[in-house]
């Protein structure tokens, strides 16, 4: 679905429903260098389930027209102004990696509109090593292999839905490279999301104005996002905690796991008392 956000053309995947704000609406954002394919069967069950789906191309990726937007803040509001172009007045906000700081913002700056809040591979502050930045700055594509290596926990990983020609590696670094590729000319959009993600030091602010119930997704063998890395914003969050058996690349190591996660996180009561679990 395409819609005019702030005058410039945004995209959404609707999960192969037509879309109809008056159902329970779930919005999906993407990680770095990332798209709305990676939650490909998150919204397709949803959106045969009951909802309306949003899974967004952010601005400056794949089919969202850019340029990228300069900061966690500016995507978070941009968010919440896609969500007024598709006359959707309460949503639950679900993001992967840099994805879930921009929902966790966005609940944050119009509490009243979320629903629920689930934040996948996630962690604060996300910061990124300066080799990483600095590798990206000059060899991209050197620098999505590095993620790639990272990203996955094992190099043999079997894909969590297996099929002939299905490569986890492989299809992520093509994922990286084609959002690369058609991102505004000039761009850099792999160095500027990892660039967004390592400036972004509002976590804990904005926690602090969530008021929906909120689940983090973990990986358990995760090297970018380690979910020691969440233990500050999951008590200020007073989050919930569901563990998965993947790195990084949950939704495709883990995703019936991550759909189990994800369901259960939209059905907890709106701020009932919630208890990690490890």
């Amino acid at each position: 679905m395409k819609l005019s956000v702030n005058g410039r053309q945004a995209y959404a995947y609707t999960g192969g429903k037509p879309f109809d704000p008056q159902r329970p609406c779930v919005v999906f954002v993407h990680g770095a260098s990332n798209d709305h394919t990676g939650f490909t069967l998150l919204a397709r069950w949803f959106a045969h389930h009951g909802h309306a789906v949003l899974a967004v191309d952010l601005p400056g990726h794949s089919r969202s027209e850019g340029p990228p937007l300069p900061s966690v803040e500016a995507a978070a509001d941009w968010l919440l102004a896609l969500l007024d172009a598709a006359g959707v007045q309460r949503a639950a906000l679900a993001g992967h990696s840099m994805g879930s700081l921009i929902a966790l913002e966005a609940a944050a700056r119009a509490p009243e509109r979320a629903t629920a809040l689930v934040m996948i591979g996630t962690a604060y502050p996300m910061q990124v090593s300066e080799t990483l930045l600095s590798t990206a700055a000059s060899d991209p594509l050197r620098a999505m292999r590095m993620v790639n290596a990272w990203s996955i926990s094992s190099p043999a990983t079997k894909p969590g839905y297996p099929s002939p020609g299905n490569w986890l590696h492989g299809g992520a670094l093509a994922l990286a490279r084609r959002v690369q590729d058609a991102a505004p000319a000039g761009s850099n959009v792999f160095l500027h999301d990892f660039q967004v993600c390592n400036a972004y030091r509002g976590g804990l602010e904005a926690a602090a104005r969530v008021t929906c119930p909120v689940t983090m997704v973990l990986g358990r063998q995760d090297q970018m996002t380690p979910p020691r890395a969440t233990r500050e914003i999951t008590a200020a969050l007073k989050a919930r905690v569901v563990m998965v058996g993947s790195g990084h690349h949950l939704m495709g190591e883990a995703p019936d796991e991550v759909l189990n996660a994800v369901r259960g996180a939209l059905t907890l009561p709106d701020r009932a008392p919630q208890a990690s679990a490890a």
